[in-house]
């Protein structure tokens, strides 16, 4: 029995150890805020088409034929990726809501490129078709963000020991960082919403004016340090 008493008390020793110290001098907190400006490098658009009609099955093949000529009509633009979007089927029902009065059927393409003017070109030929523009916005490529984010974090965390240096100095103390919490910021894609209207019109068929712009990036370093008396 003696022996299990001592083990127990040996197992609890290095958790009561490891308590933080209480700290002995001023506690001061603190945060800094850095800001950085990224090119939107990736452009994205969606292009659609939307049928009505009593028969479903060829409601169905005339956007199908549409869709058709639109990815053949992306595929051969330069730089540009295209894929499908989503497509939906709905019924509209007469005014009782008794009865199917006839068929919507909507569905849609995705573009994407790293070219600004490639994506105008192709946006302004497809619109030049039978499809509609739902939208074009632009952002930082995923690989532009993540070194955004790492040189703004670097440059959030020089500033935060940069400002508790200054905040020694004039109080004439030496400091330890006893916390530090780094936290990102959001970035604001450029968007360029379309008329569903005059995005129909087969008129439409130049290149669309976009300016692809910028983001800001902000990092924020918050923290707390000791001041050592």
């Amino acid at each position: 029995m003696k022996r299990s008493l001592l083990l127990l008390a040996f197992v609890a020793l290095p958790v009561c150890a490891a308590e933080p110290a209480k700290p002995a001098g001023t506690l001061v907190d603190f945060r800094v805020d850095v800001q950085k400006a990224v090119a939107n490098d990736l452009g994205r658009a969606s292009a659609y088409v939307e049928m009505t009609g009593a028969d479903p099955t060829e409601v169905s093949r005339k956007v199908k034929a549409v869709i058709a000529d639109g990815l053949v009509t992306a595929k051969a633009q330069p730089n540009i990726t295209v894929k499908s979007g989503n497509t939906h089927t709905y019924p509209i029902y007469s005014k009782g809501g008794r009865s199917i009065e006839s068929w919507r059927m909507r569905s849609e393409l995705l573009l994407e490129s790293r070219d600004a003017a490639a994506l105008s070109t192709a946006v302004g030929k497809l619109q030049g078709g039978q499809l509609a523009i739902g939208g074009i916005n632009f952002s930082p490529a995923p690989e532009t963000r993540r070194k955004a984010d790492d040189d703004a974090t670097l440059e959030a965390i020089e500033a935060f020991n940069a400002k508790a240096a200054r905040i020694a100095a004039t109080l004439k103390k030496t400091y330890k960082i006893r916390m530090m919490n780094v936290n990102g910021g959001g970035q604001f894609p450029q968007t360029y919403p379309m008329a569903r209207g005059a995005a129909m019109m087969a008129a439409e068929s130049a290149p669309m004016p976009v300016e692809a712009g910028e983001s800001n990036v902000t990092v924020n370093v918050s923290g707390q340090i000791e001041l050592i008396d």
